[in-house]
């Protein structure tokens, strides 16, 4: 029999899928969100999975229904979940070396780093054992990935079952609001997370997102016990073991904005794509777009894009990094103050006057509009 439990209020999908499961009574917990629709034989391969190991969380396949047609499209199962510098989960090619772990057989579970949250299968002990959601986060909004790092690092794992087809509406937007805006809501969410589980990367994620450190988070004591208490892993493990692919550099020079001394604008990624130009703009101090990474393998980054530079006198584009050196090197001198792109032996230099919003590539000549400051330049990588 299908029960409906309704909320006495408006409590959030998070606090709702606590009182879902506290009300149900398998020993496998599925949770689903409300727009999907299930194929045929999609949920035997989940429970069989979990049968095999009760600390394996299980997803599966999450297969496209358009919000205008309904048009049922099947999901990949060459892409696994991931997250970007303002953690927001992102699908990623899967890996060399999980298609290794493999042996090339398509049909085994993808062992993924984090996943999108909506749709998966967990053994109901397990559930409570590891701390089911974190009930002081709202509405919904980085839940996600704080149980996708629990997971993995209080010694579970996440897994996307590739024999498993669960179709889901992706909506261009939400039809409802976030009390108090969408952005506050997810801030305090992240910020929860971060100062729980990311250890001292937490850092790195406050300078690309400066607002989160301003908002009210509640207290974390009671998830900070749980983590003590299950004897968790730290989050660098998390990075070198289970998502090395990641887009947080673990060593760098600098982080933070790229400050042109002669203009006293900063590089920004304009929130633009790869294959397109970097720009450049006033300095606003707020993070996002302007922070760039000068990392120990001397590139210039900015989430998982690298400035590269094809030829002489640029443009300097924004390719996804490769970390083959090659066009993507740079050497930053801090006593002159240049970054100079290695293959070409020049220096990166103010815009031109025919286009005043994208830097320029000139041959180096100590210029002040060849010096850039580099925030925390003293850091050592």
């Amino acid at each position: 029999p299908v029960k409906i439990i309704r909320m006495e209020e408006r409590s959030g999908l998070i606090r709702a899928r606590l009182r879902g499961a506290a009300a149900s009574k398998g020993q496998v917990i599925t949770f689903l969100d409300a727009h999907c629709e299930c194929t045929l034989g999609w949920l035997e391969p989940l429970l069989a999975r979990i049968k095999e190991d009760r600390k394996t969380v299980v997803c599966p396949i999450i297969d496209v229904i358009s919000d205008d047609t309904f048009e049922y499209m099947a999901g990949s199962d060459m892409t696994y979940g991931g997250f970007n510098w303002k953690l927001n989960f992102r699908w990623y090619p899967v890996p060399q070396r999980e298609m290794d772990r493999r042996k090339g057989d398509r049909t085994l579970p993808v062992r993924t780093p984090t996943m999108a949250g909506g749709l998966f299968s967990i053994d109901r002990n397990y559930f409570e054992e590891i701390g089911t959601y974190d009930a002081g986060m709202d509405i919904w909004g980085g839940e996600n990935l704080e149980m996708s790092f629990r997971i993995w690092q209080c010694g579970g794992s996440l897994e996307i079952v590739t024999c498993s087809h669960v179709g889901h509406v992706f909506r261009k937007a939400t039809p409802y609001t976030f009390p108090g805006g969408t952005g506050h809501v997810i801030n305090k969410n992240n910020r929860r997370l971060a100062e729980v589980w990311m250890d001292e990367f937490k850092d790195f994620f406050y300078i690309i997102s400066p607002g989160v450190v301003k908002v009210d988070y509640g207290d974390v004591s009671v998830r900070k016990t749980l983590r003590e208490n299950l004897k968790c892993k730290p989050f660098s493990w998390y990075l070198e073991n289970i998502y090395p692919d990641s887009q947080i550099p673990r060593r760098y020079y600098s982080l933070g904005e790229i400050r042109n001394v002669e203009t006293n604008q900063c590089l920004d990624n304009m929130g633009r794509k790869e294959n397109e130009k970097v720009g450049i703009f006033n300095c606003h101090g707020m993070g996002g777009n302007q922070v760039f990474s000068y990392t120990a393998d001397k590139e210039i980054r900015t989430d998982d894009l690298c400035l590269d530079v094809s030829r002489l006198n640029g443009p300097v584009i924004m390719l996804k990094c490769h970390h083959m050196r090659g066009n993507q090197l740079w050497e930053y001198d801090a006593e002159r103050l240049t970054l100079r792109h290695v293959n070409s032996n020049q220096c990166l230099d103010e815009p031109s006057e025919e286009d005043k919003m994208v830097p320029t590539m000139q041959d180096c000549s100590g210029s002040r509009s060849q010096q850039w400051l580099l925030r925390n330049m003293t850091l050592g990588a």
